[in-house]
């Protein structure tokens, strides 16, 4: 049985039209700041120093965005959509200034912590809305437009970052965003409602699975710092440990971070997350270095660093809105090609990557190509693997599915940027560093990366028997 879903032009007419734009902007945002970031962090520790804590960049932002995923229905509820959305955008606009102003990496890193609350709310809301303010049907386009805000990130982040890099002037570009905020906040203001269509009773918080989850991600980015194999190791198992806690926490409590059965891959809905967790790595674990890794080993602009990082965001984006129309015969096949191409792609940038080159196209076009097949490969199945926790999830557990599509994919990707620093560290990237030790780091990172989607291709295989069963 195939389903025939509305065409675009349904989503950007009318009302609908004025709703997308509030969602899709407050993605838009918090996507453009991470590419800056991810932009200007060279010249970022050029000038004040932290190397060591390169990851941690992302790390800290990642860990308080997932916190404010998990509050962000709590947020929605007792503010409405207009006060919410004003909210967050007060809280990025706070950590923005900090890093502007930073003299030191612990300052940036308490700047990045703010601004990353801020901008998980930011968001987890948009995504949150989707199910609340849009039909059924039209939920796959929605999705592939909140997703696709990503693809006007990698046009507009690292032109700002680059340009401002080369400049010597990074700070400049996180000012720059502070008018942006400021614009947007007055965007919700004209165009959200104030109050919220759900009045149903707060719920307690899962205190203890925040607390197990954070304490994970934060132990894994602790043993990415390079003061030996045996902290990294240790670092780890810790990990490990709070995170087998937090799953048997978790399926025995009354209050939730996720549907039931969640965390069993055998079900519809735990396969579903362990693919979209898997996915999400492939792409964040590799992506905050490949600026680096041009710079360095293909000398390479920091502007030009930037956009060819940002391919993987742009395949990512291109991806979601060619795929978002499929019918119920297609789904299946482009849940299945996702982790496929995300496979040839990883193999590829492991191969080229860490030869060095003089900066030729004849080198960088294979590696663009490889870096686009990655984002393109998720693109592919990403809006139907979020449409389907949906419409899979328990009716009486929907809120809980809406906040899990981003505490799933932030929770993934911390865990992925934290293993990444210390496979990096590890591999010569801070010693013996230099040529060497980068092209090492670069090696091992793409090469052990490359098995999330090799084990993505076993949860996807199981969507698509079950997709074929319907």
């Amino acid at each position: 049985m195939s389903t025939t879903f509305p065409g675009w032009t349904s989503l950007f007419s009318g009302t609908n039209a004025v709703r997308a734009l509030a969602l899709a902007g407050g993605v838009a945002l918090q996507a453009i700041n991470i590419y800056i970031a991810t932009t200007i962090l060279p010249s970022v520790v050029a000038d004040i120093g932290g190397l060591d804590y390169y990851a941690w960049n992302t790390t800290l932002f990642v860990v308080a965005s997932i916190v404010a995923s998990a509050l962000s229905a709590r947020l929605l509820r007792r503010s409405g959509p207009r006060g919410a959305y004003v909210v967050a955008a007060a809280l990025f606009g706070l950590g923005t200034l900090v890093c502007a102003a930073a003299p030191s990496m612990p300052v940036m890193l308490a700047g990045r912590l703010v601004q990353g609350f801020g901008g998980g709310l930011l968001f987890a809301l948009s995504y949150a809305m989707i199910r609340l303010i849009f039909d059924e049907a039209l939920w796959p386009r929605a999705m592939a437009l909140v997703s696709g805000m990503w693809g006007i990130a990698t046009l507009v982040g690292p032109a700002v970052g680059g340009i401002f890099a080369e400049l010597d002037a990074w700070r400049a570009a996180f000012w720059s965003l502070i008018p942006v905020t400021a614009l947007f906040a007055l965007l919700a203001t004209i165009v959200l409602p104030r109050r919220g269509a759900t009045d149903a009773a707060p719920q307690p918080l899962p205190l203890a699975q925040l607390v197990l989850l954070t304490l994970a991600v934060l132990t894994v980015s602790a043993g990415s710092v390079p003061s030996g194999l045996a902290w990294n190791v240790a670092g780890v198992a810790a990990a490990a440990l709070l995170t087998g806690l937090l799953v048997w926490v978790e399926t025995g409590a009354r209050q939730r971070l996720l549907p039931r059965r969640s965390f069993v891959v055998t079900t519809p809905l735990g396969a579903l997350y362990a693919t979209m967790s898997l996915l999400a790595v492939a792409v964040t674990s590799t992506e905050i270095f490949v600026p680096l890794f041009l710079q360095v080993l293909h000398g390479q602009s920091p502007l030009l660093a930037g956009y060819l990082a940002a391919l993987m965001a742009a395949g990512w984006t291109v991806g979601s809105i060619m795929s978002s129309g499929a019918d119920e015969r297609r789904v299946g096949r482009a849940i299945l090609a996702a982790p496929a191409l995300a496979l040839l792609g990883m193999a590829t940038l492991a191969l080229l990557i860490p030869t060095p080159s003089g900066g030729e196209w004849a080198a960088l076009g294979p590696i663009c190509v490889a870096l686009f097949c990655v984002g393109f490969g998720v693109g592919l199945g990403w809006p139907h693997l979020l449409t389907r926790v949906l419409r899979t999830a328990p009716r009486d557990e929907q809120d809980l599915a809406s906040a899990s599509i981003t505490l799933v994919q932030l929770f993934a990707s911390a865990l992925g940027a934290s293993v990444a620093g210390m496979v990096a560290n590890i591999a010569g990237l801070t010693e013996p560093g230099g040529i060497a030790g980068t092209a090492g780091a670069a090696r091992w990172l793409f090469a052990g990366f490359a098995l999330t989607p090799l084990l993505c291709l076993l949860t996807a295989a199981r969507i698509a028997r079950e997709i074929g069963r319907r």
